[in-house]
């Protein structure tokens, strides 16, 4: 069958199970889009208000899905525009291909119109990219680029497509899709053999979840471990759902806004077992200080992250949820006197130091992401911004279920939210979809909103607005003397028409008692919904770590009067 490269690539990206890709044309990727034409009734193409959030909702529906996200854009400035979500991704460990366009062949190199070298820009923060430049190549590198896009520890790859690629011809024949096999020819069953032996002997053990568990789907795995080692077990921010938060040896997030809980029972507990965590500063803060009296056990997909920022006494280098299978066979279920009492301590501390708050006064945050999530039974997907609104987003809702609470961890990329609540509503249609905001991180991707009118998707966005760049603020607040520089906003933009304005539903909750009722009422809504909820600009997330503190030494609300 002889096909352009434009056609090449649908059927590619139908080898591939795709049916639904985000972007935006151009010139360069004008041929795709004509193809895009012709195939609509197979593929179906959403039309972003930005290429940003083209990249974002692809990285939303691949996280919520477990599939391949696929995103498109022009060549110049369009690429660009891809930058930060790519990034976003490759900090994320999400699996995402995103199609570029580019000048053709002849003009690469020369400063031609809209020409950037997108594969150079990219080179760091992707897993892979390509630039194709005979039509011969076309389909063989898609498919590399979505195999790569999924094995082993998952991230974004670029194909880069100049011009006269898309409109050449060439013989096409489809394939079976290589599958993706699990990494296990790296798990050593001495070195498995040798953790066992330190979890039997462990008094005081202590686990800890991250992304991994989640990407690699072994929610049940971990739960199991740690059921039959009745260990506490706590997340970091990528890992929120792959322990249910309400399970009883689940103590909190870890780290500079984890619990107390999660941060006394790492420093204190004897064997530290990571799952697919890459030990970031925002969960180790001072190294030297972290998990001193512990043994160190890694499980990881990435062998570059072993060692990297935290020495190990064993580790394991291979698929989370194989690695785990196998430990678990050799594991017996055995709870000695002394893990009682460690568990009784957890308990205590739990009971001694509660997240919750009082709701008195002017409606709190944490008050409203509690009702939200008791009105959801914990199942709706959460996304959220960057900032106090994302901190509270994870320390209130109750996940019980993996790949609901999609958030930019590593890149902290403000605007990341709404794009992907997009990307995942389109993923899960049967499941409720919240974007938790706050307004400085809404202003800056509420043209999305356009988009949800257009297709029909009734995600909420529930706006926290405290009129501040609330964390930096927070830092300024506790570090800088309270100079506010710059972080009071003080913008008069009314959220409610800027939401009619759209095409959306707009509610506006002044007071405790519209929480309740509102929430009820935007979660049967059939539209878009915007929540304006205003909050005081001097609420803060704690508990909180001090630069350069252990985790142990935590600010909290009390400690700040």
């Amino acid at each position: 069958m002889r096909l352009n490269g434009s056609q090449i690539l649908m059927e590619c990206l139908l080898e591939h199970n795709v049916d639904t890709v985000f972007g935006y044309p151009g010139g360069a990727v004008i041929n795709i889009y004509d193809a895009i034409y012709e195939y609509q009734d197979r593929i179906k193409h959403i039309l972003t208000a930005h290429e940003q959030g083209a990249s974002h909702a692809a990285d939303g529906y691949a996280r919520s899905t477990g599939k391949v996200g696929v995103c498109i854009a022009t060549s110049g400035p369009g690429a660009t525009n891809l930058v930060t979500g790519i990034a976003t991704a490759y900090m994320d460990s999400v699996p995402m291909v995103a199609i570029t366009g580019n000048v053709p062949v002849a003009l690469l190199g020369k400063d031609s119109f809209q020409e950037v070298d997108i594969t150079g820009i990219t080179m760091p923060i992707t897993k892979h990219n390509f630039i194709v430049k005979n039509v011969e190549d076309l389909a063989k590198t898609i498919r590399r680029a979505f195999y790569i896009a999924q094995e082993g520890r998952p991230g974004p790859v670029l194909v880069d497509i100049p011009k006269d690629v898309t409109v050449a011809l060439a013989e096409y024949k489809k394939e079976t899709i290589k599958p993706v096999f699990e990494h296990t020819d790296s798990i050593c069953e001495e070195t498995l053999d040798a953790v066992v032996e330190l979890i039997n002997a462990s008094k005081k053990p202590f686990v800890l979840t991250g992304g991994g568990v989640i990407r690699s789907d072994a929610s049940q795995e971990t739960l199991e471990l740690v059921e039959k080692i009745q260990s506490p077990v706590a997340s970091s921010l990528m890992g929120l759902g792959g322990i249910p938060t309400n399970h009883e040896l689940f103590t909190g997030m870890i780290g500079m806004h984890g619990s107390k809980t999660s941060n006394l029972a790492s420093s204190e507990c004897d064997l530290f077992i990571a799952i697919g965590s890459r030990f970031s500063d925002r969960i180790t803060s001072n190294i030297k200080l972290f998990a001193s009296e512990a043994n160190i056990v890694h499980i990881d997909i990435d062998p570059a992250e072993i060692n990297k920022n935290i020495q190990t006494f064993y580790h394991v280098a291979g698929d989370v949820k194989a690695s785990l299978k196998r430990l678990n066979e050799k594991l017996k279920e055995k709870v000695s006197k002394e893990r009682y009492q460690w568990k009784e301590q957890i308990i205590q501390w739990k009971e001694q130091y509660p997240l919750e708050k009082n709701q008195n006064g002017a409606i709190k945050p944490h008050y409203v992401i509690r009702k939200l999530s008791e009105l959801t039974s914990g199942k709706a997907i959460i996304t959220t911004e960057v900032g106090q609104s994302q901190m509270w987003s994870a320390q209130y809702y109750d996940y019980v279920l993996p790949r609901t609470f999609l958030s930019s961890g590593g890149l902290g990329t403000m605007g990341y939210g709404l794009g992907a609540s997009l990307g995942a509503k389109l993923g899960n249609p049967d499941k409720i979809v919240v974007n938790i905001a706050g307004d400085g991180s809404f202003c800056m991707n509420n043209n999305e909103l356009a988009t949800a009118v257009h297709y029909h998707l009734p995600v909420i966005v529930l706006v926290l607005d405290n009129q501040a760049l609330g964390m930096v603020r927070q830092w300024q607040d506790l570090f800088f003397d309270k100079r506010f520089s710059q972080t009071d906003r003080n913008r008069c933009t009314d959220f409610i028409k800027l939401a009619e304005a759209y095409g959306a539903k707009g509610y506006r909750m002044e007071k405790v008692a519209d929480v309740e009722p509102i929430l009820k009422e935007a979660l049967t809504q059939t539209i878009p919904v915007v929540i304006h909820c205003p909050i005081d600009p001097d609420d803060k997330v704690f508990p909180m770590v001090p630069p350069g503190a252990a985790i142990k030494d935590l600010i909290t609300e009390e400690s700040q009067g």
